[in-house]
């Protein structure tokens, strides 16, 4: 026989306390009294916006950062979309759950605190260390308060921290345990939600990848990273396994992520929205109401008779429709130059009737769509006659009115003046499918050539003067001197033409019309539109009170007054806590003049510390002086308008690092000044502490204070903090 013993279950569980009482301070410091001010807050007032359409499922386009952090913002949800964000200060209806709007930054920044005591531990400091980078963290003011509001900071922080701390945790972790690529997927991911919320994610993941080259590098050279004898099979293979998972997890996942975040975004936003007017016709015509309102059920084939309404490619300086109008050039501009004289062609940056034209064939005199209609192809030859005035689009050997090098686009008037019509175009469809070469509507993007001088119609993108009614300017020019973007011509009202006499036809184009035939864009090409019209597609910067330069950062000369209460001395500011923000700019210093003696002398064949301590002091390098670097250099080199709070993914490192470099320097220190050192270190903690108390009613918006008070906060002559005398 035998015997059966059950087993007692036992589970062993390990809590790091001093962890969790950093974790439950940092919720309570984000969390409190989350909803005060019950006011628009400073960038809120800029989100919101986006917020409000997310919930409409309007399209926008942002072009100051991808769509992941609206759609995490939009997640606390909080109401309907109807608040009107015109104002900084404006009071929350009831109607607006304040504290579900902010709850998920809040939640974020308060994850950051943790986040950085494990951080530290992974670069194989101690937990006192840990337990100094948290306090930083915890106590740092202007963390606290980008953390407090409906703004993206923290959240970028959070995935970047993230990101970093899950690559250090697999690169720590055994190399024979096949779980660690868990946490290398993590920080692919994480890569990719930074980047998502903010285009600054983007230089952490480099650093990152630059790390992760390193390691790998090495990896490759180390005979001892495998248990199988060197140069097996079996090796190799491990080894190239290796190296895929790293490529797949750090490159491929990030990439993969980021269109994902955007597929998500364009699924949301289908309906049409006060950005349409900058995407393609065919972007448009795919979001319910606006344009696809308009042209739902057009023809899809542009054939002989049709009249059409057409839309430059180029979207700058605005996007507008070639135009044409019961106005001539003038026979001589101001500064000499004589005109044809004939119809001005314009591109008209709204809907107007005098946008219509219908193409004609050359060899027929009819402007109706026969039965069945003949389709346009590829190279064919075609006349382009106005709606409302049937006059010929038209160019010849005169200069263009603003662009002397092109030539003059108008509509034919016969002066009797020896000038010949010259109004044959050539249609090339630039992105024809290659089993058909049909002219589409809204899907061709179309050139047109002038026959006789091979010039191709084009938008200047020129304002003409009074006498052109500031519209812009259109011309033909030589296809090797334009550029390709103002080049494309798109159908986007388009209806086939019935009435052959022009009182009937005026009453036509005055119409709407509606024949049900569907049309579809695909993802990857409104992706790949929405992509360029980001980077493209900028809104004017201007210059704003609170902005300012990185230089003024480092030493905190500038702040940002967030919140004022109308009536009151209560009011939030972005400041930064003096003291922390000083300790991280001498620890980062202190860095620098150390790594360079230590490489002065292991140059000169001195080695003062061994290869483990001088490899974790390299890697502390690497990942805090380095995340510095890259998060705090790129703005020095960026013309846009920038403000203090885009310094805090740079900030968030040195604190990393100060805790780090002042144990490597209690280490390597005598008795005697591990004592000072010590001493210093509590003083310096007690200091960073009472500052934070300093500047809550600062940070947290209450209590109020007096007047003088106030101005006994006003470290810096350059900080702009206001008050009431009462």
């Amino acid at each position: 026989g035998w015997t059966c013993s059950i087993l007692p279950l036992v589970m062993t569980v390990q809590m790091d306390l001093v962890l969790l009482l950093v974790s439950v301070l940092a919720f309570w410091t984000r969390l409190s009294q989350l909803s005060y001010p019950n006011a628009v807050v400073f960038d809120e007032v800029y989100y919101g916006q986006f917020v409000s359409l997310y919930m409409k499922r309007v399209f926008f386009i942002d072009d100051s950062g991808p769509p992941l952090g609206h759609m995490i913002l939009a997640l606390g949800g909080g109401f309907d979309g109807n608040f009107v964000w015109n104002r900084i200060g404006a009071e929350y209806p009831s109607s607006v759950n304040v504290w579900s709007l902010r709850l998920l930054p809040a939640l974020c920044g308060a994850l950051c605190v943790p986040l950085v005591y494990l951080l530290t531990l992974e670069l194989k400091f101690s937990h006192l260390s840990a337990l100094g980078a948290a306090l930083l963290l915890l106590l740092e003011n202007s963390l606290i308060v980008q953390s407090r509001f409906m703004l993206l900071e923290s959240v970028l922080i959070f995935f970047v921290l993230l990101a970093v701390f899950s690559y250090l945790r697999f690169h720590n972790a055994p190399s024979c345990s096949w779980f660690r690529y868990g946490w290398l997927l993590l920080s692919g991911a994480s890569c990719a939600a930074a980047i998502g919320v903010k285009y600054m994610g983007v230089f952490s993941h480099l650093l990152l990848l630059g790390v992760a080259s390193l390691h790998t590098w090495t990896m490759i050279g180390d005979r001892t990273v495998s248990h199988v004898s060197p140069g097996s099979v079996v090796m190799q293979v491990l080894m190239s396994l290796n190296c895929v998972c790293r490529v797949v997890c750090l490159l491929v996942v990030p990439v993969l992520l980021y269109v994902f975040w955007f597929y998500i975004h364009l699924s949301i936003l289908n309906r049409s929205g006060p950005h349409d007017q900058l995407m393609s016709s065919a972007f448009q015509a795919s979001l319910q109401g606006g344009l696809s309102r308009i042209t739902q059920g057009q023809p899809l084939e542009v054939a002989y008779g049709s009249q059409v309404t057409l839309r430059s490619s180029a979207s700058q300086p605005i996007p507008c429709w070639l135009h044409s109008h019961k106005a001539n050039y003038p026979i001589r501009y101001e500064n000499g130059r004589g005109s044809s004289h004939q119809q001005q062609v314009t591109c008209y940056p709204f809907k107007d009737v005098n946008n219509w034209w219908i193409i004609k064939d050359p060899s027929r005199q009819e402007l109706v769509v026969s039965s069945p209609p003949r389709p346009i192809r590829h190279g064919d030859v075609i006349q382009l006659v106005h709606g409302m005035t049937s006059r010929f689009l038209n160019s010849h050997d005169v200069a263009a009115p603003m662009s002397p090098h092109a030539q003059e686009i108008s509509g034919y008037i016969d002066f009797n003046v020896s000038m010949p019509a010259q109004n044959l175009w050539r249609v090339e469809v630039s992105n024809r499918d290659s089993e058909s070469e049909v002219w589409k509507t809204i899907l061709s993007e179309v050139r047109l050539v002038h026959v006789n001088t091979s010039a191709v119609l084009k938008l200047s993108g020129v304002s003409l003067p009074d006498w052109g009614f500031r519209q812009l300017e259109v011309v033909a020019e030589k296809l090797f001197k334009a550029h390709s973007s103002s080049l494309g011509w798109t159908v986007e009202e388009h209806r086939y033409g019935t009435s052959e006499e022009q009182k009937e036809r005026e009453a036509e184009l005055h119409s709407p019309t509606h024949i049900d035939v569907d049309r579809k864009i695909s993802f990857w090409a409104k992706f790949l539109e929405l992509q360029w019209k980001m980077l493209t597609v900028k809104q004017e910067d201007s210059e704003h009170k609170y902005s300012s330069a990185p230089l003024e950062w480092i030493t905190m000369e500038t702040n940002i007054a967030y919140w004022l209460h109308p009536t009151t001395n209560a009011q939030i500011h972005l400041i930064g806590n003096p003291v922390s923000w000083g300790v991280a700019n001498l620890c980062l210093m202190a860095y620098q003049l150390l790594a360079a003696v230590y490489l002065l002398r292991r140059r000169r064949g001195f080695k003062d510390l061994p290869d483990g301590v001088w490899s974790q002091f390299v890697c502390l390098g690497c990942v805090c002086v380095g995340g510095w670097l890259v998060n705090f250099v790129p703005f020095l080199l960026m013309e846009k308008t920038l403000f203090l709070y885009h310094y805090l993914p740079a900030q968030c490192y040195l604190y990393l690092l100060s805790p780090a470099l002042l144990e490597h320097a209690h280490t390597h220190l005598s008795a005697t000044h591990r004592r000072a050192l010590c001493m210093c270190l509590s003083a310096g903690l007690l200091s960073v502490f009472l500052s934070y108390r300093n500047f809550c009613p600062l940070t947290y918006g209450s209590p109020e204070l007096s007047a003088n008070q106030l101005q006994a906060l006003k470290w810096r002559d350059t900080w702009d903090i206001l008050y009431r005398r009462h």
